[in-house]
């Protein structure tokens, strides 16, 4: 399990991390959310040892990462950069990589490669961005690492390569337990596949919570009246966003899904219906009770 506690780091006078306080269980699929400049790839470094705290800590089962040699062989940092030795090929990253990962299995690196369609006898500096972030993400999950650290992975890959990268880490969180956290500033590339999310805002955790927690006693609803209905009709709902347009309106309320479509078919509609909650609209109704407009953060 990751744990950070009162972790900071400053560069001079910039605070890119403060305080931050976070726990990762093993086996999750933990998604930092966060604008640019919020500290998300500070935080990922510190996560991976190539940055120290400057206060507090940051360990995996209790122990510090920096300068930890045996520790760093249980992670694999996937950077938003890619940083390959000059003039390399995939084959030569693959053979430096398995120096240091000794469960590294490299007849799973040949059939992504060839599955990708890359060529892991040309040069890298020869890739474009997108194919530079295969190549990191094939070593990454054929170093049988315990964790992944993913920043902004996703950005750059064709939306058939990010669903096949998406796959690939699903396939080994529940085949051997891999625990991947992936940083992004987009909630629409984390909701399919984060059961738990971050909030990462000016250097601190502003908000982290179970997925499914948060959906539970949230719902949304699309209803239809022949007439438009009074603010009072509402009384009793425990509204968190209502919109009107002529005569639909769109509702995100709590209460249990029985509740709610009981109260609305008393009111009579034409037409209701329920509908699935997207990690933005979760994200946008959590913090605006908290008192923050995540849009603004995000966006």
């Amino acid at each position: 399990m990751i744990t950070a506690t009162n972790a900071t780091k400053r560069f001079e006078d910039i605070t890119a991390v403060d305080h931050i306080c976070a726990e990762v269980k093993d086996g999750s699929v933990y998604g930092l959310i966060g604008s640019n400049g919020a500290g998300k790839s500070t935080f990922l470094r510190m996560l991976a040892g190539i940055l120290q705290p400057d206060e507090g800590t940051v360990q995996i089962d209790g122990e510090d990462i920096f300068e930890n040699i045996a520790m760093k062989e249980r992670f694999f940092f996937i950077s938003d950069e890619q940083f390959f030795f000059p003039n390399s090929t995939p084959k030569e990253m693959k053979n430096y990589y398995k120096r240091f990962y000794s469960k590294f299995d490299e007849a799973r690196y040949r059939k992504l490669m060839n599955g990708f369609g890359l060529d892991e006898n040309r040069k890298l500096r020869t890739f474009s961005k997108g194919m530079k972030k295969q190549v990191s993400v094939i070593c990454g999950v054929c170093s049988g690492t315990d964790y992944l650290f993913c920043d902004e992975t996703f950005d750059g890959l064709d939306p058939v390569v990010r669903q096949t990268v998406k796959s690939l880490f699903a396939e080994d969180v529940a085949d051997r337990g891999l625990t991947p956290i992936i940083a992004s500033h987009n909630l629409r590339e984390l909701e399919d596949i984060c059961d738990h999310v971050g909030l990462l805002h000016r250097g601190g955790i502003l908000f982290s919570r179970d997925l499914d927690d948060m959906k539970l006693g949230m719902y949304k609803m699309q209803c239809i009246f022949p007439n438009p209905l009074p603010d009072s009709a509402w009384e009793g709902f425990d509204i968190l966003h209502k919109e009107q347009r002529g005569s639909l309106y769109t509702i995100t309320a709590r209460g249990s899904r029985e509740e709610l479509l009981a109260r609305v078919n008393a009111l009579n509609p034409t037409f209701c219906e329920m509908l699935p909650l997207t990690l933005e609209e979760i994200f946008i109704n959590e913090t605006e009770v908290a008192g923050y407009d995540v849009k603004k953060l995000l966006f």
